[in-house]
C-alpha cells in the first residue's frame, strides 16, 4: 500500500457525493459515532473513517515497509532506554510499588526488566516508569511529549497478562498506539490552554492497544477511549520542567489509566465521548488515519536529557569540536534559546539528582563540554559532583531569543557563545537537535545508542540477542524470545 493513498479494508467506508468539504458528515459533539468524512485524494468519492473500526481492524498487511521499519526502530530504542532506566532510583521505587500494591487476583503480568508480577495496569505503570526514568525515549514535536514510553509497556502487559498476540500483531499494535496517541496529543494541546504531561494523551494509545487485544466491539472501544481521556493525568508539565522530580512526564499513570480504561469498558463501564477524538475541532487530525503515518514523524534522542536542552548541547559540542576547545579554557558560556528551554531546571540550577540533571539546560551543556559526550554515565551522581562541571555552571548565562520562542514547538533552536580565558570568543550558528525526521540519527547511531544503554545492564550477549529478535519481527518465535528477555530481571 502506498502511504499517499487510502488503504482498502474494513475500516474504510465510501459514501456518495462529490466535492464535499472535509468532515462534511462528521458527527456532532454529543453524537454516538466516531465517523469522520474526508474528501478523497482524487476529489471524487468521499471516504468516511471510523476511528474505532480503524483500531479494531488495522492489518499488518497494509502497513508500508517504512512504517514497519520505524516500528522496529522505536521498539529497540525504547528497550535500550528501559535497560538504562532500570538503574535509576525512580524505576526501582515504581517497580516495588507495583509489585506490592498493584497486584491482582485476575490476570497478572511480569514487570519490564524486573520479573516480579503485578496487575496488567500495574505492570504497564511500572514499565512506563522504567522507561521514563531515563529521558532518552522518542517523541513528537507537536505533542511536546511521548507516545512509545506508555504504549510499549501497555502492550507487553496485555500480552503477558494473557492476550493472544503474534509478531505481526505486536508490530501492528505498536504502530496503532503511535497513530492514536500522537493525534490525541496534538488535539489536546490545541484544545486546552494548560500544557499537560504526556500521560494525559498517551493513555488513549494504551486504551486503543489493550481494547484491540481484548477484542472490544466498536461501542465499547469508544467508551474505553473516553474513559482514558477523562482519567488520564493532566499533570502540569512546566512545573516539573522548572522543578524536576521523579514525576517526569506522567506517562506511568497514562499507561495505568489506558489499561484500566480498556478493562472497565470491557465490563460495561461508560465514558464516551473522547473529545480529542470526537470533537468537531479535532476532526481534521483524524482524517488521515492510514494515509499519514505519525510514527514516521517521531524523533529519537541523541542524549538522555529533555529534548529542549538538546539544541544547546549540539551547538556547544559543535563549537568545541570545531575549534578544539578544552573545558578548562572556558571563562564564560552564553546560551540563546527559546523560553521553555531557558526555564528548564531553573528551580534547581545545580542538580543534586539524576532527575534534576535530565530536566536541566545548564547541566547537560556543561557536562558535554567537560566529558566531550553525554550518555547515561554523564547524568549519574558521580558526574553531577564533578568540580569541572560545577565550575562551568557558575560561568553560564541563559537568554531567551524571541524568534526561537516564536518558532517553538515545531522548531527548536539554540545558539551558544563561548568565551575563553584569553578573551577569544566563538559563537555557533543556530543549532537544532539531531534525531528529527529532517535531521535523523542514522541506524548505526541508534544502534550505538542502544548498546551503550543496554549492554552495561543486560550484558552484551543478551543485548545482542534482543537486537536480533527485534530485527526478526514479525516472526512469532522472535516475539516469544523477546518477551522472555524483556520480562526477566535486568541482571
Amino acid at each position: 500500500m502506498s502511504a499517499a493513498g487510502p488503504p482498502q479494508g474494513a475500516n474504510w467506508f465510501p459514501s456518495g457525493g462529490r466535492g464535499q468539504s472535509v468532515a462534511a458528515t462528521v458527527r456532532k459533539r454529543w453524537g454516538t459515532t466516531m465517523n469522520i468524512a474526508v474528501a478523497s485524494p482524487t476529489g471524487g468519492t468521499t471516504i468516511v473513517i471510523d476511528v474505532a473500526a480503524f483500531v479494531r481492524t488495522l492489518s499488518f498487511d497494509v502497513l508500508p515497509a517504512e512504517v514497519v521499519g520505524q516500528g522496529k526502530r522505536c521498539v529497540l530504542d525504547l528497550i535500550g532506554v528501559a535497560a538504562g532506566g532500570s538503574r535509576m532510583p525512580a524505576a526501582s521505587i515504581a517497580n516495588t510499588y507495583a509489585a506490592t500494591q498493584m497486584t491482582s487476583r485476575d490476570a497478572e503480568a511480569r514487570l519490564l526488566f524486573d520479573g516480579r508480577r503485578a496487575s496488567r495496569a500495574g505492570a504497564a505503570f511500572a514499565g512506563a516508569s522504567t522507561i521514563d526514568a531515563l529521558d532518552a525515549h522518542d517523541g513528537h514535536v507537536l505533542t511536546k511529549g511521548h507516545a512509545g514510553v506508555a504504549a510499549l509497556p501497555a502492550l507487553l502487559a496485555a500480552i503477558d497478562g494473557g492476550a493472544e498476540c503474534g509478531g505481526a500483531e505486536f508490530l501492528t499494535c505498536l504502530v496503532l498506539g503511535y497513530e492514536i496517541g500522537t493525534r490525541a496529543g496534538i488535539a489536546l494541546h490545541a484544545s486546552t490552554a494548560d500544557y499537560h504531561c504526556s500521560g494525559a494523551w498517551n493513555a488513549l494509545a494504551c486504551a486503543a492497544i489493550v481494547g484491540r487485544l481484548l477484542h472490544l466491539d466498536g461501542a465499547r472501544l469508544r467508551e474505553a477511549l473516553g474513559i482514558a481521556e477523562y482519567i488520564g493525568p493532566r499533570g502540569q508539565i512546566l512545573r516539573v520542567c522548572s522543578h524536576p522530580t521523579m514525576l517526569k512526564d506522567g506517562s506511568s499513570w497514562g499507561a495505568h489509566a489506558g489499561v484500566t480504561a480498556a478493562l472497565l469498558a470491557r465490563d460495561g463501564f461508560t465514558g464516551a465521548p473522547a473529545l480529542t477524538v470526537e470533537d468537531d475541532d479535532a476532526r481534521l487530525l483524524w482524517s488521515d488515519l492510514g494515509t499519514r503515518w505519525r510514527i514516521r514523524e517521531q524523533y529519537f534522542k541523541a542524549y538522555p536529557v529533555c529534548r529542549w536542552a538538546q539544541p544547546a548541547i549540539e551547538a556547544a559540542l559543535g563549537v568545541q569540536r570545531e575549534h578544539g576547545l578544552a573545558a578548562d579554557e572556558i571563562a564564560h558560556i552564553n546560551i540563546d534559546t527559546f523560553s521553555e528551554a531557558v526555564a528548564l531546571g531553573s528551580g534547581r540550577v545545580v542538580p543534586e539528582t539524576t532527575d534534576d540533571a535530565q530536566y536541566s539546560l545548564p547541566y547537560p551543556v556543561a557536562a558535554a563540554l567537560v566529558f566531550g559526550r553525554l550518555g547515561g554515565d554523564e547524568i549519574v551522581q558521580t558526574a553531577l559532583a564533578d568540580p569541572r562541571v560545577r565550575r562551568l555552571l557558575d560561568v553560564m548565562t541563559l537568554t531567551e531569543d524571541r524568534e526561537f520562542s516564536r518558532r517553538f514547538p515545531s522548531a527548536r533552536f539554540a545558539c551558544v557563545e563561548i568565551t575563553l580565558k584569553n578573551g577569544r570568543t566563538f559563537r555557533s550558528q543556530p543549532a537544532e537537535a539531531r534525531g528529527d525526521p529532517g535531521n535523523p540519527l542514522s541506524d548505526e547511531e541508534l544502534r550505538e545508542k542502544y548498546f551503550a544503554l543496554a549492554s552495561p545492564v543486560l550484558g552484551h550477549v543478551r543485548a545482542e540477542r534482543i537486537e536480533r529478535v527485534v530485527n526478526a519481527l514479525p516472526d512469532n518465535s522472535a516475539l516469544s524470545t523477546l518477551l522472555e528477555d524483556l520480562l526477566h530481571p535486568a541482571t
